[in-house]
């Protein structure tokens, strides 16, 4: 199964893309790309996770390429068993090396599973991996920000401590994102300084860059930047 999807893989190459990606993407070695664009990935990820041996490709990891990683990402994203996708889901984001697979993995199940999932992310957020807690504070932000919100959920994401620079910008993603949607709740965090100072202007940087904060809300987080 493994050598037929990446037989399928390089019918799909376009070797301008696999350059394009590789300085997108400078976590991988510019030879793991393939180059294959992401809706053919993703029509490709519906295809392969109908066949009954796809165990075999998605237990051989680590993957040779950025693509089969991808490919591997959106077949999980594709699982309607929230047991089974949790399951192959902890043996692959070990696995995963870069900003792309991580933010690109979605799976459509967790909608379904928000009690459960929770306590997933709890785990997650709390791993020694980069993007293991990347992930976790990115399905914090999908599925928590909205009408399961809860203040508890931005006091993990201060929580988090790193040095790495993908965690951090994650935290500012999830705190811009959670200042457009739940400001009244979240400002504080702002206001009192709770973040590392270059989380905290990578913060208010991307949310006043958003459309969804208004111009009054945008010139008070612009007076709450640290100068440093």
């Amino acid at each position: 199964m493994t050598e037929e999807i990446r037989k399928r893989l390089y019918e799909l190459r376009d070797e301008e893309y696999a350059v394009f990606q590789a300085k997108l993407i400078p976590t991988r070695d510019s030879g793991a790309f393939i180059g294959v664009r992401t809706p053919a990935l993703r029509k490709l990820a519906k295809e392969m996770s109908k066949q009954e041996g796809i165990d075999e490709f998605l237990k051989d990891i680590p993957h040779k390429s950025f693509d089969e990683d991808q490919l591997h990402a959106f077949i999980i994203s594709e699982m309607k068993d929230y047991d089974k996708c949790i399951e192959h889901l902890s043996a692959f984001l070990p696995y995963v090396d870069n900003w792309a697979t991580c933010d690109q993995m979605s799976p459509k199940t967790f909608k379904k599973h928000k009690s459960e999932l929770l306590d997933e992310i709890k785990t997650w957020i709390k791993s020694d991996r980069t993007y293991t807690i990347r992930f976790g504070i990115g399905m914090l932000m999908e599925h928590y920000l909205n009408e399961d919100f809860d203040p508890i959920y931005p006091e993990m994401v201060a929580a988090v401590s790193s040095e790495e620079y993908y965690v951090n910008m994650m935290r500012a993603w999830y705190f811009a994102t959670a200042l457009a949607k739940q400001y009244e709740a979240v400002i504080p965090f702002i206001e009192k300084n709770r973040l590392d100072v270059w989380t905290h202007n990578k913060a208010i940087q991307k949310a006043v860059e958003s459309y969804r904060i208004t111009p009054e809300q945008k010139e008070y987080l612009k007076s709450l930047k640290i100068k440093k």
